[in-house]
């Protein structure tokens, strides 16, 4: 009786102390499209690459052998994926696509899975791909070549086509949703600052007239890199509180009943 009292005390007590820290984790869901209205056009390069928010549909049109740019940001724990569709003009012959995503410095990720680069066949409509980042990281080694915290950038283009179907006209449609991973990719240590580089900004005007650059327009709402708790806290006083329930619980089983009955008491 005593030992099950003692277990449903350690459990009540652990339910109370878990419950904000994983509210604490939660990160705040994507934005939605509607939010300021999805942009109809594409940057030409990384300076003039056009921003986007997790979860908004953007829309661009061009034409074959252009450079396409978007960017988007990514916080701590999240697993982005980007998606990219490309309607064809009705007649063309075989051609390549491709999507690349890059960090803010500017360093090519590697696609942990999905179809970056896919060939249209003559007559092709349309041609999807898709790149699923690895989760990004709040802190790495310099030499490495981990997803941090910070703007990413998209470039969608064209790498194999006959020379008569370059300039033709094409349209093109990007995602970027993330996935929250949380605990199983935390890692200890953060960055100091997101990789927003400093050279792409953006102009924003002051109450005096004057105007004065901001590094990113687009974050988390509680800022980059918000809440230190992960799924891992959680976990880690689960299994602090079973260790001190199996100590008690074996204590209770073998200090036995009182004075052994064959000790004489003492005089």
């Amino acid at each position: 009786m005593r030992i099950t009292r003692v277990l449903g005390a350690a459990l009540l007590a652990l339910g109370l102390a878990a419950g904000p820290a994983a509210a604490d984790s939660a990160s705040p869901s994507p934005s939605a499209s509607g939010d300021g209205g999805a942009p109809t056009q594409a940057g030409t390069s990384f300076r003039t690459a056009t921003e986007i928010r997790q979860g908004q549909q953007a829309t661009a049109s061009g034409s074959t052998g252009d450079y396409l740019y978007w960017s988007f940001p990514a916080d701590t724990g999240q697993r982005p994926t980007v998606r990219a569709t490309v309607k064809l003009p009705a007649a063309h012959g075989a051609e390549t696509w491709q999507i690349d995503v890059y960090d803010g410095l500017r360093r090519r990720q590697a696609c942990q899975y999905g179809a970056a680069s896919r060939t249209a066949e003559p007559g092709a409509t349309s041609v999807e791909l898709a790149c699923v980042l690895r989760t990004v990281r709040g802190w790495s080694e310099p030499w490495a070549n981990d997803p941090l915290p910070g703007t990413y950038y998209i470039r969608l283009t064209v790498v194999d086509l006959g020379s008569a179907d370059l300039g033709k006209p094409v349209s093109a449609d990007v995602r970027a949703d993330s996935k929250d991973i949380g605990g199983p990719a935390a890692v200890d240590g953060s960055l100091g600052k997101p990789l927003v580089p400093g050279i792409a900004v953006k102009s924003e005007a002051r109450g005096d007239g004057s105007r004065t650059a901001v590094l990113s327009s687009f974050g988390s709402d509680d800022g980059w890199s918000s809440g230190w708790s992960t799924d891992r806290w959680v976990w880690t006083a689960i299994g602090g509180v079973l260790a001190a329930l199996a100590g008690i619980g074996g204590y209770a089983l073998t200090r036995g009943s009182g004075r052994p009955s064959r000790i004489p008491p003492d005089a």
